[in-house]
């Protein structure tokens, strides 16, 4: 049994522990140099980081690091807000304020008078209210997409933007046009990288790259599950060769490093 904080006051009471840790830290009288040098913009890297190790520790399922990069993910949001605090901007409680009234008013149908007996009914409340707050802006379908370029890792971005124009019949009529045009730019990517500049060479990348997701989509694959999914199988055959070699890597040379790998591939595949 977790002898961790377990009621609101507990909770809260740790909470204000941190508060208070993060701004003597950023306390020109005896604080800590590094933390005093932080600016919001420094520490963009560490709220993806942190973002991102506390995605991993949930997927592998380990209560501890979930627990603790969650913890260094709260500490990335306490420290932006005593930076925004300290400039005048906003705070913690105005953080903390804005998204308890968001919640209220994005679900009327627990904390008002309307109905909805399904998550897809909840969804659509959601979007409904979401896009009244954002204006008319916010309506268009350009402005939504814009966005997902903006705030999200690009494949996932990808893969948003490709949902979305196709919901309103921006798509291929069946999926051999999507395989049609993924030989297109194929052949294009080929011809930037034999004749062009690096600017196109990127530029022709980026398209070939976008018609995969959309071919995930048509196949109702993730493709960020998929590349993660190389990533691991990658890492695992990698250590066994690592684990075949006595010397190091570079030592060998691309056929013998190679003729391990198959090896490890072999022991490893199911």
């Amino acid at each position: 049994m977790s002898d961790r904080p377990s009621t609101p006051s507990q909770s809260l009471t740790a909470l204000e522990q941190l508060i208070a840790v993060v701004a003597q830290l950023r306390n020109p009288d005896g604080g800590c140099p590094w933390d005093l040098e932080q600016t919001p913009e420094s520490l963009i890297p560490y709220i993806i980081e942190e973002a991102y190790e506390s995605v991993d520790a949930i997927r592998r399922g380990d209560s501890e690091h979930i627990s603790e990069e969650l913890g260094d993910l709260l500490l990335q949001v306490v420290l932006q807000a005593q930076i925004a605090q300290e400039a005048g901007d906003f705070s913690l409680a105005e953080v903390a304020q804005g998204i308890t009234d968001k919640l209220i008013r994005r679900h009327p149908h627990v904390f008002a008078d309307t109905e909805a007996n399904t998550s897809e009914e909840v969804r659509q409340n959601w979007q409904a209210i979401k896009a009244a707050e954002k204006g008319d802006d916010e309506t268009k379908l350009s402005s939504k997409l814009a966005r997902y370029a903006r705030t999200l890792p690009p494949l996932r971005a990808s893969q948003k933007i490709s949902e979305k124009a196709a919901a309103v019949g921006f798509e291929w009529d069946k999926v051999e046009d999507v395989w049609t045009k993924f030989d297109e730019e194929l052949g294009e990517f080929k011809e930037a990288i034999a004749h062009e500049s690096r600017q196109r060479q990127q530029e022709e990348l980026g398209d070939l790259l976008f018609v995969l997701v959309n071919l995930a989509r048509w196949y109702d694959l993730d493709p960020e599950a998929a590349l993660q999914g190389t990533h691991d199988r990658f890492l695992a055959r990698f250590a066994q060769v690592e684990a075949a070699c006595d010397r190091p890597l570079s030592d060998y040379s691309p056929d013998e490093l190679e003729a391990f790998w198959q090896i490890a591939k072999q022991r490893l595949t199911p």
